[in-house]
């Protein structure tokens, strides 16, 4: 039987604190429009134009750079999962302290599109305890690139949209040698965090290197109660380099290693002693191609995964399990770009190829038992080529944008063993089958003389992913199911409606955000009662299924005033729904959520003041596991500063997450795990001029 942690009974809230909590948040949100009302627009001064909505959400990463301009009030060496989990669009499912997973859209990773500059990486873990971002780190990164929908689609098929990860990259600027060292810590887990950096670039050659070093123990949440298995380990080292062959051509590669060790989940019965990440790519940049085309990139690139799971170190289990998993893909895209009269087109073509392998084996606690083995994923290859063209069309006052994606994505199961062993529910099922795939999507933006309004529709499917299509009695602990793969699924696919509007004031700017989607074929798993478990405790077992349709609602208001040039508020409401066919609700959607920070800058100093929180989930649906989660509100305080020594400029931070040691658990903590008590933190961070 499944063991939830304890969370509700920590928290219940009396109706009087509600109300007031309710009302702080709604002050807060109000406070804007009190003071910012009647301001004029944002206008470019160069163009004397309205200054237009970007389609994207650009997430920018605390580099050395940035802290030391105060252009970041993130906390200094925070996580990739931080950096996400503050974004507008952007939740995090957690299984423990490391390696949590993105939901944009209300959407996980089968239906996001989740690259690393471009390139596509699959995780190697059945249980999704490997996410695309785990294998990266702030160190390596400059921005993530967050679209919505089709809007998406640039990077592979996708339904919910995509998150790439853009690295870092001195890109030939004349600044010589520059170093810097970075070190921080954290009293709730005890964690120590150690890194550094050393770059050269000139006009024609750069040298980027970093390296970064985390180690954590087990974290406490609210009240005191540690929680066990959360702790880890991880090192992480990144290379890039380019050479300007000739004006307007270079040679740029990359090369990252990822190791984490000893990573516990306490939401899960297992844990991981390795997870290793090989990633290189090598990339050719021309400013002119053929015709009038121009910025041709073409990028070949690879990597390499290694997940292990295993319980060696849970103290009672009923039987001991080692779960390995690998996945390699190799792949490239070419893209160039073309302006013709009012037209910007992007064309670009890109493919990869994916080897997906997972084993089990079990050993009995009898020894004159045999040990029991099977393939989770049976060894698929997947071979994908896709075409993506984009079109933004400039009307001045007004543009649209027009794309489409046309790609086919072929499966083979290369192992006999687990073929047959999928044949045992399938007796017809053939060894390879080829799917085809499309997207199109309209996005229009319009500048009114108060405000900006950008819309639009689209239209796009994905294919089932390895565990959907031939998934081999894969357990999920949030719902105690064994799940089997069909490879015999639709492909799924959704009608996407979104709309924006922004009102931009000379101190203010308020934005209204929504989308919906109308999902056919929506994949999920549904009890087959026909069938016995494998796992040892099991409540039954799922097979993937075509729902008819699923609808899925988000809705987001967003305020940011500027109180004086040194002091900023932001603020953001957010509501989600998700329901299927038959009206259930679906998992891991969000209850309405909040969040508001106050900000100072002022020359080498700079304070942050956040709170977040979340009302009562109340459309959960037990049927996957899901149950209540209580409203929560949590505090935050940071602040930073920056000194000189020797001609180097050194900056530390500090902060407090949590004043008030909340208890708490979100709607996406898998089986209820508590969320982290009160922790201080303090980072330097010392740059070598």
């Amino acid at each position: 039987m499944k063991t939830k942690f304890k969370v509700g009974c920590r928290f219940k809230k009396k109706w009087c604190l509600k109300k007031k909590s309710l009302f702080f948040v709604v002050l807060c949100l109000a406070l804007p429009y009190w003071y910012g009302y009647g301001q004029e627009l944002k206008v470019d001064p160069i163009t004397d134009s309205i200054l237009p909505v970007h389609l994207e959400e650009v997430i920018v990463i605390s580099s050395f750079k940035n802290v030391l301009e105060h252009k970041s009030h993130y906390k200094p060496l925070s996580t990739i999962d931080e950096y996400l989990e503050s974004s507008k669009k952007v939740n995090m499912i957690k299984r423990g302290a490391y390696a949590w997973e993105p939901i944009l859209n209300d959407m996980t990773a089968e239906r996001l599109s989740i690259t690393i500059d471009g390139m596509r990486i699959f995780g190697a873990c059945t249980d999704r305890m490997d996410p695309i971002t785990s294998y990266v780190d702030v160190s390596n990164l400059s921005d993530i690139h967050v679209a919505c929908g089709q809007q998406g689609a640039e990077h592979g098929a996708t339904i919910g949209g995509a998150i790439d990860m853009r690295l870092e990259k001195s890109n030939f600027t004349p600044m010589g040698w520059l170093g810097s060292f970075e070190t921080g810590g954290e009293t709730n887990n005890a964690t120590t965090i150690v890194g550094g950096e050393l770059n050269y670039s000139d006009e024609h050659f750069y040298l980027d290197s970093d390296i970064i070093y985390r180690k954590a123990e087990n974290y406490v949440a609210g009240g005191g109660e540690e929680v066990a298995f959360s702790q880890f380990e991880k090192y992480n080292l990144s290379v890039n380099a380019g050479h300007k062959v000739s004006d307007g051509q270079q040679l740029l590669a990359s090369f990252i290693f990822d190791e984490a060790r000893d990573v516990g989940y306490p939401a899960l019965t297992m844990d991981v002693s390795l997870a290793r990440a090989f990633i290189g790519s090598v990339s050719w940049v021309q400013a002119d191609f053929l015709g009038d085309f121009e910025n041709w990139e073409t990028k070949v690139y690879a990597n390499s995964i290694t997940h292990v799971m295993d319980d060696s170190k849970r103290p009672d289990v009923p039987i001991r399990m080692d779960m390995p998993g690998w996945s390699d893909t190799y792949g490239y895209f070419s893209q160039a770009k073309l302006k013709w009269n009012k037209h910007s087109f992007l064309v670009k073509l890109d493919g990869f190829y994916n080897r997906s392998l997972a084993e089990m084996t079990m050993y009995p606690n009898n020894p004159n038992e045999r040990e029991m083995f099977m393939l989770t994923w049976p060894d698929v290859r997947t071979l994908n080529s896709g075409f993506f063209v984009k079109d933004v069309i400039d009307f001045k006052t007004s543009s649209l944008q027009l794309s489409t994606r046309m790609a086919i994505q072929a499966f083979n199961i290369a192992d006999e063993f687990g073929l047959n062993s999928l044949r045992i529910f399938y007796p017809e099922m053939t060894q390879r089958q080829t799917r085809f795939l499309k997207s199109v999507s309209a996005q229009y933006h319009k500048n009114l003389k108060t405000i900006h309004f950008k819309g639009g529709l689209s239209y796009g499917d994905r294919t089932p992913t390895v565990s959907e299509g031939f998934g081999f009695y894969l357990f999920n602990s949030f719902d105690n199911h064994n799940y089997i793969g069909d490879p015999d699924l639709k492909n799924e696919k959704a009608i996407e409606v979104n709309a924006k509007i922004t009102v931009p004031f000379k101190k203010l700017s308020l934005g209204l955000e929504g989308n919906y989607f109308h999902t056919m074929d929506y994949i999920i798993g549904e009890v087959n009662p026909n069938l016995s478990v494998m796992t040892i405790g099991a409540d039954g077992v799922k097979v993937y299924q075509n729902l008819d349709y699923a609808n899925l609602y988000n809705i987001s208001l967003d305020a940011e005033y500027t109180i004086t040039p040194e002091l900023s508020w932001t603020g953001l409401v957010s509501y989600h729904r998700g329901t299927d066919q038959d009206n259930r609700n679906l998992p891991f959607i969000s209850p309405l959520a909040y969040n508001a920070a106050l900000q100072y800058t002022q020359s080498r100093f700079s304070g942050t003041l956040s709170l977040s929180g979340a009302a009562d989930q109340v459309n959960f649906n037990p049927v996957f596991g899901e149950d209540r989660t209580d409203a929560y509100t949590v505090l935050s305080l940071s602040l930073g500063k920056t000194f000189s020594f020797n001609n180097d400029d050194v900056y530390v931070k500090a902060g407090v997450e949590n004043i008030f040691d909340t208890y708490y658990s979100t709607y996406s903590d898998w089986n209820n795990i508590p969320r982290m008590g009160r922790n201080f933190y303090m980072t330097v961070s010392y740059a070598i001029n």
